[in-house]
């Protein structure tokens, strides 16, 4: 029996659908483009998508109505005929970036770029519990609003905690150093706010940036590690992709056993990275009460004694073991540090490279990176940004934008 023929509006219907989807892929790919490039010329934008000069001209066009990007002319001293237009985000459409900690609770403006704009941080005497965060990140939220011309229009929030994270739906399963567990805490503050929250581990955020602005760019095998205030965290890039394993937990680097000593780290696990290297150590043994990582690498350049100098090459010779598991681990073409353990590697790089080599294989050793992460102070506004960001890039023309001035 011959099958019916379809009926030329369901055939319509398709065709219109998929040239829908070439169209939202499309324009998807220039946004993508720009995140990963910057500032690009119309050509440039041909070149790497293959598509034709009448196409991206369209595309363009359609992005400048979205008030996404800005066309501009290059600027040229010299040269011969009209110059080029440059097209590149708009910095009118924003995300906010919110990253509780135990000590304070910062949040940050950031254009779809990556740029931070704007950014306060609200320090706290004692760890502050999820109502109290939420609290805290709403009022930042509603006085940075306030400040914003009336042309910005934002994307939603991300935030970066440090703890394990049902991704799916914002739910903080376990941070033991903020003590929060169960915590529904992207529906909380979506509640107060008004705008979409996409929460994230802190680490995890901080690998992906990294990996699209920073030091990680051009690679896809990178392995991360991150020192703060709540401890240590990691990150695990592979194929280009971050690994989240079965249930979204993976990259728990600082809580990997290293020693048999019986201390532990903020989990209860014993002898751990994360037991082994802290922030606080230090802090104590140059009986200083507080100091950011750019401090402590100032305090550090000078002598110290040898108290100070045997608790850093410990910490140091420490990560150096963890590294070189991690490497014959997971073969990675670098390794980022960042945060705190930037500090040790600043204060002695050649013990840190010399000990990781001996607890490192041979062969994974060729061709290996060991390299400090490159955006600073704001990685973790960058990476939290990105959360919001994703859904924007990819689907452009109808992700929901909200006024400056709103709730």
């Amino acid at each position: 029996m011959t099958p019916p023929e379809p009926k030329a509006r369901s055939g319509a219907s398709t065709v219109g659908s998929n040239r829908e989807q070439v169209r939202q892929h499309n324009l998807s790919a220039i946004l993508r483009l720009l995140r990963q490039f910057g500032t690009m010329s119309r050509s440039a934008l041909t070149q790497r998508t293959g598509l034709n000069r009448s196409t991206i001209s369209d595309l363009v066009t359609e992005l400048q109505e979205l008030g996404l990007i800005i066309e501009s002319e290059a600027n040229v001293s010299q040269g011969v005929g009209r110059p080029s237009l440059m097209v590149s985000f708009s910095d009118e459409v924003v995300v906010f970036a919110v990253n509780p900690d135990t000590d304070a609770t910062t949040v940050g403006v950031v254009t779809l770029s990556g740029k931070v704009i704007d950014k306060v941080r609200h320090t706290h005497p004692e760890v502050p519990s999820p109502n109290e965060s939420v609290e805290i990140a709403t009022k930042l939220i509603s006085e940075l609003r306030a400040s914003m011309p009336n042309t910005y229009r934002i994307a939603g929030i991300g935030v970066a905690i440090p703890g394990q994270i049902r991704v799916e739906d914002g739910v903080v399963r376990l941070a033991p150093h903020l003590n929060w567990v169960e915590v529904p805490f992207a529906r909380m503050l979506h509640q107060q706010t008004g705008l979409p929250v996409f929460i994230d581990n802190d680490a995890s955020l901080g690998s992906i940036a990294e990996r699209d602005l920073g030091a990680g760019r051009g690679f896809s095998e990178i392995v991360y590690l991150f020192g703060g205030s709540g401890g240590i965290g990691g990150g695990v890039i592979h194929g280009g992709i971050l690994l989240r394993g079965a249930a979204g937990y993976a990259g728990e680097l600082g809580h990997v056993r290293i020693s048999d000593s019986p201390r532990e780290d903020y989990s209860g696990l014993q002898g751990t990275l994360e037991s082994l290297v802290r922030r606080e150590d230090l802090l104590a043994a140059l009986k200083i009460e507080s100091a950011d990582d750019a401090e402590l690498e100032e305090v550090l350049s000078k002598p110290v004694s040898s108290k100070v100098q045997k608790l850093l090459e410990a910490q140091i010779d420490a990560l150096a073991i963890a590294i070189g598991n991690y490497v014959n681990i997971f073969n990675p073409e670098i390794v980022l540090i960042a945060g705190y353990l930037v500090v040790l590697h600043s204060y002695d790089r050649d013990r840190l490279l010399s000990r990781f080599r001996w607890s490192t294989l041979t062969a994974p050793q060729d061709r290996l990176l060991v390299k400090t992460a490159e955006l600073g102070p704001n990685l973790l506004m960058i990476g939290a940004a990105g959360l919001p960001i994703a859904p924007l890039l990819a689907e452009p023309a109808v992700t929901q934008l909200f006024p400056a001035r709103g709730k």
